[in-house]
């Protein structure tokens, strides 16, 4: 089957209260229109059609690399109206699914069954809804075919108590929209061209329409408000949660994490409150995840511990590592096995070798630390001059005693040892001590000044 989807993203989102279009707001951390294709993409080879308007730059911007095309829909006249502006882009013989770009949590599964329902003529996406009010009605005949969609606006008393709603996707021939969808009359309530009244269309030529149920509400639900963007990321979040805990990921309360692109998980993973995975993240067999923690793009090897409220960005770590609590790996940090970053520790740019400790209070970027080494509490590389950054290395074994600064560019040798509270600006060679501060005096009879009366 030949598909060319069409998605809808022309909407201002008034609703929304955000010069932000609104299918750039984010579900899950990915932007709505971005779920929508990447759940188009899902269907195989198929081509994409993105009709937009209201903030129609900052779109093409957004998804200049997705590979879809764009039509701009300049005046607002309706569903009909947009879809018949991607026309020139259906192909010869294809099936056109429609899509909303504001419906973000629709399931590839979902659109291949409304797909293989189109096979013989139109196909819509229906669901059940205890309140169904504002939102157009199914009504069908007493052999239950689809005979009409009627908008609440337009509709009476007994097709308001009608439970079943259209949800807009809709699968169709290509060529039967092209020849219905310029013969739409805008004679309605609103005054806007339906895509709903193709359905009309089919039934007045004895064409049968295949309505498919969706089993989640959630799945089809759009976004015209900030309060149904939270509704639908904690439908996303709750939905994510139970697919983790299916796969045997221990979480410590399932309605406290959040992961916002995605994570994948070893066996006997834990995962306390509060936690955030943003972008691309990988956890190992038995990682532990304290709670209030946040990770984005990182890959945690098996056995590592990350200890409460720390931060782990664009980070590689490996196996039975320990991080926090309170610290933060920035972008470049790489943890060999066994390594240890302690409290209220910072790194960034940093190679920190098989079982070095980093354990507290220290600042250690664009360094390579190498094997066994121990970095004492009040540690800072001074990587920074104010204009360019420097490299520090460390060697093997090397003993780095508390409230040290190392001046980069600088080299302590293997062995090295570094006297407490030393300022290091030269090359400290192999099992070396050395030691850079201040004489000690201690003044005998001193008096401590007194308040003046």
């Amino acid at each position: 089957m030949t598909i060319d989807v069409v998605i809808l993203a022309a909407g201002k989102g008034t609703r929304m209260r955000s010069d932000l279009p609104k299918v750039l707001h984010p579900i899950g951390g990915v932007p709505m229109l971005g779920r929508v294709i990447n759940a188009a993409k899902g269907l195989g080879d198929v081509s994409i059609t993105v009709v937009i308007g209201h903030g129609a730059e900052l779109v093409r911007e957004r998804f200049a690399d997705s590979g879809v095309q764009f039509v701009e829909q300049t005046e607002q006249l309706g569903t009909g109206h947009a879809v018949a502006q991607a026309i020139p882009n259906f192909r010869e013989g294809a099936t056109v699914l429609v899509l909303y770009g504001d419906v973000p949590l629709v399931k590839t599964a979902t659109l291949q069954d409304l797909l293989q329902a189109s096979e013989n003529g139109p196909a819509l996406l229906s669901v059940v809804m205890d309140d169904p009010k504002g939102y157009g009605r199914i009504v069908r005949d007493s052999l239950n075919a689809v005979q009409a969609i009627v908008e609440e606006k337009d509709a009476d008393n007994a097709i308001r108590t009608i439970r079943e709603i259209n949800t807009g996707i809709l699968a169709a021939p290509g060529n039967l929209l092209a020849q219905w969808l310029p013969e739409l009359s805008n004679d309605n309530a609103q005054g806007e061209y339906y895509l709903t009244d193709v359905i009309a269309r089919s039934v007045s030529e004895n064409i049968a329409i295949t309505g498919v149920i969706a089993d989640d509400p959630f799945e089809v639900a759009g976004v015209n408000s900030r309060a149904q963007q939270a509704e639908l990321e904690r439908a996303l979040q709750a939905d994510t949660a139970n697919a983790l805990m299916t796969a045997g990921v221990t979480l410590l309360d399932p309605a406290r994490i959040d992961v916002r692109g995605n994570l994948t998980c070893g066996a006997d993973v834990s995962i306390d409150i509060n936690c955030i995975f943003d972008g691309e993240v990988s956890l190992g067999d038995n990682v532990q995840i304290g709670p209030n923690c946040l990770l984005k793009n990182c890959q945690l090897a098996a056995g590592t511990v990350v200890e409460a409220n720390s931060i782990i960005e664009d980070a590689i770590v490996g196996e039975t590592c320990t991080i926090g609590p309170f610290a933060r790996l920035r972008p470049g940090t790489e943890l060999a096995n066994g390594a240890k970053v302690g409290n209220f520790v910072e790194t960034k740019k940093a190679r920190i070798g098989l079982g070095s400790k980093v354990n507290h209070l220290s600042y250690i970027g664009d360094a390579e630390v190498g094997e066994g080494v121990n970095i004492g509490a009040g540690t800072i590389t001074c990587n920074y001059d104010g204009v360019n950054k420097s490299k520090t290395v460390i060697g093997d074994g090397a003993f780095i005693g508390s409230n040290s600064a190392l001046v980069a560019p600088v080299e302590i040798g293997a062995g090295a040892t570094i006297g407490a509270g030393s300022t290091i600006t030269h090359e400290v060679s192999a099992d070396e001590l050395a030691v850079a501060r201040g004489k000690q005096r201690n003044i005998s009879g001193w008096q401590r000044p007194t308040k003046k009366s």
